[in-house]
Parts: structure tokens; sequence; C-alpha cells
């Protein structure tokens, strides 16, 4: 088509033959897919890290500015993987919280979530096409297909968001993360049988090892 707008006359297939010998001809790009999933089937997490949910949480200063929580859980063991908090939480910003889990810790299979801009943006669906981790998305207004952070969630609310006012988003980022840790360390879940989620986990591990070792 250019060369007949530049005035040639064409013989498609003499073009053709010369793009082949001077291997011209680029193969098509493949677009690396992303490996999502949506509807209400959420298969049942049956050891640590084998699925994470995210959500996220608002809340205001004591001047009155909101800002917002991503919350992080690991499905099994109610683990707090992490609480990110700010102003503003985009795409791009749960994607770079995501890769620095991923620099101390192994990433699970899965991800799961509803359908908030910020999980279904560009930037989430390129990174976890490369993290090679499935997305799985819950049905529209069916929290409930995302219980083990809603949980969370509700207890989050409850204890210090509800219990503190803060001053400053510094504030808040160091109140909410002493909480994290008491949560994962010090306080028994009646899910984990009195267990706290860091004494489930050494529980489990040892208990694989156990059945590894007599194997």
């Amino acid at each position: 088509m250019m060369l007949r707008r530049e005035g040639f006359a064409v013989n498609h297939k003499r073009i053709h033959r010369i793009y082949r010998v001077e291997g011209l001809q680029l193969r098509a790009r493949r677009k690396r897919g992303v490996r999502y999933v949506r509807g209400n089937v959420v298969p049942t997490v049956c050891r640590p890290n084998e699925r994470w949910s995210l959500d996220f949480v608002h809340d205001a200063l004591s001047n009155g500015r909101k800002f917002r929580s991503l919350t992080i859980v690991d499905d099994f063991t109610r683990e707090s993987i992490g609480i990110e908090v700010d102003f503003s939480l985009t795409g791009d910003r749960v994607v770079r919280v995501l890769s620095r889990l991923a620099a101390t810790r192994s990433l699970p299979p899965t991800l799961k979530f509803d359908n908030g801009t910020e999980f279904t943006s560009n930037a989430m669906l390129g990174w976890a096409a490369q993290a090679n981790v499935e997305l799985h998305f819950i049905e529209p207004g069916r929290p409930m297909q995302n219980g083990s952070v809603e949980s969370f969630n509700g207890r989050f609310r409850h204890e210090p968001l509800n219990e503190h006012a803060f001053p400053t988003i510094f504030h808040a980022r160091s109140a909410i993360e002493a909480w994290r840790i008491d949560y994962n360390e010090l306080r028994p879940h009646t899910a984990l049988d009195g267990l706290t989620p860091a004494e489930f986990i050494e529980h489990y591990r040892t208990s694989s090892n156990s059945r590894s070792a007599a194997a």
C-alpha cells in the first residue's frame, strides 16, 4: 500500500518473496495473558500462602481528612500479610505493595478481591501476568464471597480504627502496624483452634515436617 502511494507498480508476490529473502517479515508478538476467574466458585484452601484476599477500608483522621487502608489476609492462616495506609491507593500502588511483599516472601498462586478499579487496572493485570499470579474476582455485590478479609476488616474497623482518633497519617500508620503485629502474634483466633496466626503457621510447619519424616 505504501509503495502504491509512492507511485510504484507493485507485484505483491514479488514483494512477498523479497520480504522472505531479506528476513523482513516479523512474527506477530504474542500477548502474555493474565489468568483470572470471575464468579462465586471459591476453592477451599488447605495450606499457608495458597491464596491471599485483598480489600480496602475507609476512615478519616481527627481533622476529617479521609484515608484508606489496603488489607491483605492469608485465607488459610488468617495472617495479616500487610496493611498499607495512605490518602490515595491506586492500582499502581497496589502493585508496588505486592512487589515489596514479593521481595521478602513468596507470592501465593491466587489473589482474591472485589471488582474495584484498583484491582481491575491495567497495572494490576500486567503485573499478575508477569508474576504468574491468578486473579479471582468475586461477583459484584457479594462481599460474602471474600469472607476471610471481610471478617478481618470487621475486627480492624472495631478495634484500631474506632478506638483511635489519628491526628496525622503517620500516627495512623504507626498505630495500625502495631495492631497488625499484635493481631498476628498475640491474638488467639477461634477459627484457628485458639492459636494466633503465628502459632498456627508454626504448628502447620511442624506437623508437615513430621508427616514428611514419617513417610
